[in-house]
Parts: structure tokens; C-alpha cells; sequence
């Protein structure tokens, strides 16, 4: 997949037709993954970049911390120095604002693009419990089935919370136990038990099962919007 750098708008030769030609051929890339209905890690990067525009846009005097933490401390310092330099160059000031308000405006449709399978597949996924649930259901496994193939995904998860600006949030770690046919003998609830005998680390687990009817691709799509979806539901049940 083409990439931008971190700091692509602002590399190298500042010149609105250059700029634009990079931006084009990243964003047609990450189109033609998003038309094979593939969102990651395409959409979480163009989200990045549309972050980065318009925070340099908006807060160009607070970079140190405005920008994503993604950059290294050179970069910001390269994009500090790029301000100082605008504000001595009106002509400079005008092509990188050029550059920016094209490329935040064309991304942000892309995201959009994005944006709109994201919530497409997250409105066909149904998310139910298997059994009883535990009073505690911060690690458990959940199941990725599906009714248009005969199999049933399964994985071992573990959330946390972590705070950030006065807030909480949930973050879930996830692990690949394994994949069984979808049979008569393989119901949810066979699977669940083979798994507490498996793992006698884990007698009581909590288990869920996260259905869809979509056939998109599991890794690049389902499985990582299974994944905050379900996290929401668990946010919401407490």
C-alpha cells in the first residue's frame, strides 16, 4: 500500500501541484481497498493524516501538543520551524495553506467513503451472550460467526481501562484461540465448554458471540469492528 510520511505536506518542495499528485495517489490506493470492502488499517491511517492537517491548520502555535504522538520529536520540531518560516513568507504561508485545504478537504470525503461501510457492517453484526455471564466479564472469549460461511472464529479477550484527560476509556486485547466448523455438534455452547476444559485457568469465562450476515473480509474489516463494537456493549451492560 502507498504511505504518506507523517509530515508529507510539509516535506521536501512545497508546491501545490507536487502535493497534490502524492495526495491523489495515496488516496486512489486506499479507495481501491476500501471498494473491496477492506477498512484497516487503511481508514485508521487516512485518519491520522486528516488529524495532522488540520491540527498544524488550527493549532499551529501548540504543535508540542496538538500533534498526534505518533511524530518524533524532530518532526515537530521540523514543523515548528516550517510556522516560523511561514510567517516570514507570505508566499510560502499561501501555497502550504493551498496545500492543506485541498488535501484536508479530499481526505476528510475519503473518510467519509470509509466511514460509511464502517457503519454498514456495524449495523449487520448482533452481539449475544452464551450461557450465563459471570460477574466479571472483563476477559472471557468471544465468537466471530457468520451465516454465509460455516465457520466460527474464535478468540480470548481482556479489557482494560486506561484514563486520558480526566476520562475513561476501554481498550480489549484480543488472541486467536481457534476456528471450528459450525455443525449440529459444534453449537456455541459445545464450543464454550470444550474451551473451559481447555483453559482451567479460565473455569467460569465470560462468553460471547458476535454474528453477522456479511461475507466481508474477516482481518481487514469484521474482525476489527466486531472488536469496538463489542467493547461499547460491554461499556453499556455495566
Amino acid at each position: 500500500m502507498k504511505t504518506l510520511s507523517e509530515t508529507w505536506f510539509a516535506d521536501g518542495y512545497i508546491d501545490f501541484e507536487l502535493k497534490k499528485y502524492t495526495l491523489l495517489a495515496y488516496l486512489q490506493e486506499i479507495n481501491k481497498y476500501f471498494n473491496e470492502n477492506k477498512l484497516y488499517p487503511q481508514l485508521a491511517d487516512v485518519i491520522f493524516h486528516y488529524n495532522n492537517l488540520t491540527a498544524f491548520r488550527e493549532n499551529k502555535k501548540y504543535l508540542q501538543e496538538q500533534f498526534p504522538k505518533k511524530l518524533s520529536v524532530i518532526q515537530l520540531e521540523k514543523l515548528q520551524l516550517l510556522y516560523e518560516q511561514m510567517i516570514e513568507d507570505d508566499e510560502l504561508m499561501q501555497e502550504l495553506e493551498e496545500i492543506i485545504n485541498y488535501a484536508a478537504g479530499k481526505i476528510k470525503h475519503t473518510i467519509s467513503n470509509g466511514a460509511e461501510i464502517y457503519e454498514f457492517v456495524e449495523e449487520k453484526l448482533s452481539i449475544f451472550p452464551v450461557g450465563i455471564v459471570p460477574l466479571d466479564f472483563n476477559e472471557g472469549y468471544f465468537f466471530l460467526s457468520g451465516t454465509s460461511y460455516r465457520q466460527t472464529r474464535v478468540y480470548q479477550y481482556r479489557l482494560s481501562i486506561f484514563e486520558k484527560k480526566e476520562e475513561k476509556y476501554r481498550s480489549i486485547k484480543t488472541e486467536h484461540i481457534d476456528t471450528w466448523e459450525r455443525n449440529m455438534a459444534n453449537t456455541y455452547e459445545s464450543i464454550k465448554g470444550e474451551l473451559i476444559r481447555r483453559n482451567r485457568e479460565l473455569p467460569n469465562p465470560a462468553v460471547y458471540c458476535i454474528e453477522t450476515e456479511l461475507s466481508f473480509p474477516i482481518d481487514e474489516t469484521l474482525l476489527p469492528i466486531a472488536k469496538r463494537s463489542f467493547v461499547r456493549y460491554i461499556s453499556a451492560a455495566q
